[in-house]
């Protein structure tokens, strides 16, 4: 097979496995993709790539339930913190060299699976969210610009905010969509999102929405704790095995 079969196959697959587990868990396209695609492109063409499936998957998301005008009002000043951080920090995810950007990308995939696996359920009090929630935004725009990982520390400190369940997931899809925005004008501002990956991201709109479709299907037929866990053991070996290229 031509090389250019190869990287289709390796595009399709991967969006179809990353819609499977946000369909499942509600949750993970950006992690399996950044992840998958980290390891045959360099992760700032990966994160170009991931820019519009993201959006569309993770918009649909925030719009699916009542809270979305409480959450933006509750969580404006994160989101505020998450577009600086990523805005800024993404001049490294396009400038250094991709080994080491597949590195570091492979050392948040270990610490955001490694924690959701074994780390206690957190509670913020509200007496300290208001200060709490810009720090937490910057740190995770950094992450994000750095690695293209949207994650880490957002989604453990939302599950820590007592939030129900409908909600949690508004909440995650808001913060992913702010997360996506950023990393997009922060890829154009310093010229690594080009015209031709536009037409391969919003082609990948397609096997992710049927990856979703078919993580629907198997919620119905599977725990979805034990997925998350066996998904969360597959993110370890990647990140285990991105962090490694540098030294190999």
């Amino acid at each position: 097979m031509t090389e250019s079969t190869i990287f289709f196959l390796s595009f399709t697959l991967t969006f179809l496995a990353a819609g499977l587990v946000k369909g499942v868990t509600g949750m993970g396209l950006p992690t399996v993709a950044m992840g998958l695609l980290g390891s045959v492109v360099p992760p700032a063409t990966a994160a170009a790539i991931l820019v519009i499936p993201s959006f569309v998957t993770n918009v649909w998301q925030l719009l699916a339930g009542p809270a979305t005008a409480s959450l933006l009002r509750r969580l404006w000043p994160m989101m505020l913190a998450v577009m600086v951080g990523t805005v800024g920090a993404a001049a490294l995810l396009v400038r250094v060299d991709p080994l080491w950007s597949a590195f570091s990308l492979g050392v948040a995939l270990v610490v955001y699976s490694v924690y959701s696996l074994f780390a206690p359920a957190l509670s913020v009090e509200p007496r300290i969210e208001s200060w709490l929630s810009p720090v937490i935004g910057m740190l995770t725009g950094v992450v994000t610009g750095v690695t293209g990982v949207f994650a880490i520390p957002a989604v453990p400190y939302l599950q820590s905010l007592n939030l129900d369940k409908d909600e949690l997931v508004q909440a995650l899809g808001l913060s992913f969509t702010v997360s996506t925005i950023a990393l997009a004008i922060g890829l154009m501002v310093y010229g690594a999102f080009q015209l031709n990956q536009l037409g391969l991201s919003a082609l990948a709109i397609v096997p992710a929405l049927i990856g979703m479709w078919l993580g629907q299907k198997v919620r119905a037929m599977i725990s979805p704790k034990r997925f998350r866990q066996c998904f969360l053991v597959f993110m370890v070996l990647l990140g285990l095995e991105l962090t490694s290229r540098p030294f190999f």
